[in-house]
């Protein structure tokens, strides 16, 4: 499924709209260069799940915990941008989490695949055409059994 976002407030409302489908035990992987919007489509996530915030990059803590604030699953934040591979990211200890949690990894392709069989995989590329100015190309990809790409699509695309 490929999405054209506009500006950052349609990438928070993307996040919202996602987080409407998301459940304890969902894994989350987001890719994309410096400045895309991942923490952005992250904060929407956040807001659509009620947990407990702000909810910013945690590049410097790598890992941080939002705790629901209706009832919901806690946000697992995860930005593996400066971890050097599987071993490191198995080193958080995300296993201890994932079954009770939403857990979001920023810059977790290539690198946090096997923590879960089913996940969505979310890239966004920012456009380089002088026409579109700070349109994102997204583009998400369900992996596994546990995906209706129905509900996934009337989701993501409203």
């Amino acid at each position: 499924m490929h999405l054209d976002v506009p500006d950052a407030d349609t990438m928070t409302a993307l996040g919202e709209r996602l987080a409407a489908v998301l459940r304890a035990g969902d894994l989350v992987l987001l890719g994309g260069d410096l400045g895309a919007g991942k923490t952005t489509l992250a904060q929407g996530v956040g807001a659509g799940l009620g947990v407990r915030g702000p909810v910013t990059s945690p590049t410097f803590v790598i890992a941080r915990v939002h705790p629901s604030l209706v009832d919901g699953p806690p946000l697992v934040h995860v930005d593996a941008y400066r971890l050097g591979g599987w071993d490191e990211l198995e080193d958080i200890d995300l296993e201890a989490t994932l079954d009770e949690a939403v857990t979001l990894v920023e810059w977790g392709e290539g690198v946090a695949e096997g923590l879960a069989g089913d996940r969505l995989e979310i890239h966004i590329d920012r456009s380089h055409a002088a026409d579109e100015g700070e349109v994102r190309h997204v583009r998400v990809t369900a992996v596994g059994d546990r995906w209706d790409e129905q509900e996934l699509t009337v989701a993501v695309a409203a």
